[in-house]
């Protein structure tokens, strides 16, 4: 026992350093000009994405609830945001009105998130994609209507504060908080609605309750990636959050495997990544995305990728047990 304990801590130490390291050495390229401002452009997009993606699984993996409307919360969290830099919070320096406004729009995404859930995670299957489809069309369809935060034009002139390091450690904080509440007994009981909801009710889980704590977390995240994307690009659209936005997440948590956190980090590093290395072959870029889409679908449901991903796990438990 004080040795698995000691394990432990070892791995979370030896994790932490790895976090560091990684951040470390980007850093130091970036300062030689080995990765140019392009490159850390795209870094900054992958750590946007594993947020969206890692959190969009909380609900569609780990809950089992296909939702459709993880595009409108990042809308919320992105001009809630962009508003707070731009007007409530001018007056601050950056190094206060950023977080501050990157929490904004998290809470305020989180409290759509409970209006939109209280109702509708009452409802299953097909039903719950198309309300939660419904729902960012309609907060898409409201932004082009409002014309303080610059309607169908967009609204520009936000400050670029986000940066690699912002975008990094905040998608680290993401990963660790989801990963400890699916660990926890509430991370299992919101396992347990997937796998029988029913059963889960008649062992008295409140199932209700956790898949609306599942969702206001998912929704949270959402709007966080939202106020990074904002103060990434300098300005935002309505159209840059369709329904087109909330299938391409739903396609990384799909590819990544649902339910599983390292498996969705791989996916929205990837399918982040290939976009841009096609662009040297733009005539095709979008036929052989699809194409690379459906060999990573089909070798990942392969009976042979399967045996190879139950070796590697036996392996694992068979060191745990001897350790």
């Amino acid at each position: 026992m004080k040795k698995l304990k000691e394990n432990k801590k070892l791995l979370i130490l030896a994790t932490l350093l790895g976090i560091i390291g990684v951040f470390a050495i980007i850093t130091v390229l970036t300062q030689q000009g080995i990765i140019n401002r392009y490159y850390s452009g795209i870094l900054l997009s992958t750590c946007i994405n594993i947020i969206l993606v890692v959190s969009l699984n909380l609900t569609t993996g780990f809950l089992g609830q296909l939702t459709l409307g993880h595009a409108g919360f990042m809308a919320v969290g992105a001009y809630a945001s962009a508003y707070c830099t731009k007007v409530v919070f001018a007056s601050l320096p950056a190094i206060v009105s950023f977080p501050l406004a990157l929490l904004v729009g998290g809470l305020l995404a989180l409290v759509f998130g409970v209006i939109i859930g209280v109702p509708t995670l009452r409802l299953r299957g097909d039903y719950l994609a198309i309300i939660t489809l419904a729902f960012g069309e309609v907060i898409r369809t409201i932004l082009l209507n409002l014309s303080f935060v610059g309607g169908a034009k967009g609204y520009s002139g936000i400050p670029r504060y986000s940066n690699f390091m912002w975008a990094y450690f905040l998608a680290v904080a993401t990963v660790i908080i989801i990963v400890m509440l699916i660990k926890s007994r509430h991370g299992r009981a919101i396992i347990s609605v997937r796998e029988d909801e029913i059963a889960a009710e008649a062992s008295g889980i409140n199932t209700s309750y956790y898949k609306i704590l599942a969702f206001i977390f998912a929704a949270f995240f959402a709007g966080v990636a939202g106020g990074l994307y904002a103060h990434y690009m300098g300005i935002i659209e309505p159209k840059a959050f369709t329904f087109n936005k909330s299938i391409e997440i739903l396609v990384m948590v799909v590819l990544g495997g649902m339910g599983n956190i390292k498996g969705a980090i791989v996916s929205a590093i990837v399918l982040t990544i290939l976009p841009e290395l096609l662009r040297s072959v733009s005539s095709y870029r979008t036929m052989i995305y699809a194409l690379v889409l459906i060999i990573m679908m089909l070798a990942k449901n392969s009976p042979a990728f399967k045996e190879i991903i139950r070796k590697i796990k036996n392996k694992i438990i068979k060191k745990e047990a001897q350790e």
